[in-house]
């Protein structure tokens, strides 16, 4: 995670937005997904009795596979609002890289936490995560934290009910 911010912040600034904005928004939009994504597969697989192996497994799948095309799918919008190629190349490598840690996240938990807790934990973990992006774009838009969380937090869980 380290590296990620490090690269991030090495990264130019989007014409227009500022250097901080730029670093978030390059990790912004894959985290919520690679977020809610993992902690509904582990909920998912867990509930259906899978073994801890192919929770793993599957969140590995989850952080190649799906990561590479939603990245793809982010460097050609990119690409279509004439981003200019270095920029589009940049948020499209820290997209990738944020999904897949964090994917490597929940494989972690899912390795480390005892079977009957791993969801609770996981649960715990996704809102964390959440909820720390969401002060950082509270910051950066000046609004109130609490407000953010509490929304982002809510789609979330809403999304964990479908």
């Amino acid at each position: 995670m380290r590296r990620l911010a490090a690269a991030v912040q090495r990264a130019s600034p989007v014409q227009g937005h500022s250097a901080t904005g730029s670093r978030l928004q390059r990790i912004s939009f894959g985290g919520p997904a690679a977020i809610v994504t993992s902690t509904g597969m582990i909920v998912g697989l867990h509930t259906a009795t899978v073994g801890k192996a192919a929770i793993a497994g599957s969140l590995l799948i989850l952080a190649l596979a799906d990561n590479l095309t939603d990245s793809l799918g982010v460097h050609i919008y990119q690409e279509s609002e004439r981003l200019p190629p270095r920029e589009a190349f940049r948020t499209t490598v820290a997209n990738f890289l944020t999904r897949l840690l964090l994917a490597l996240s929940f494989v972690a938990l899912v390795l480390i936490v005892p079977s009957p807790q791993v969801v609770y934990v996981s649960i715990v973990w996704g809102l964390t995560l959440l909820a720390a992006l969401s002060v950082s774009i509270a910051r950066l838009r000046r609004v109130s934290a609490v407000s953010e969380i509490c929304k982002h937090c809510a789609v979330a869980l809403w999304v964990g009910q479908a």
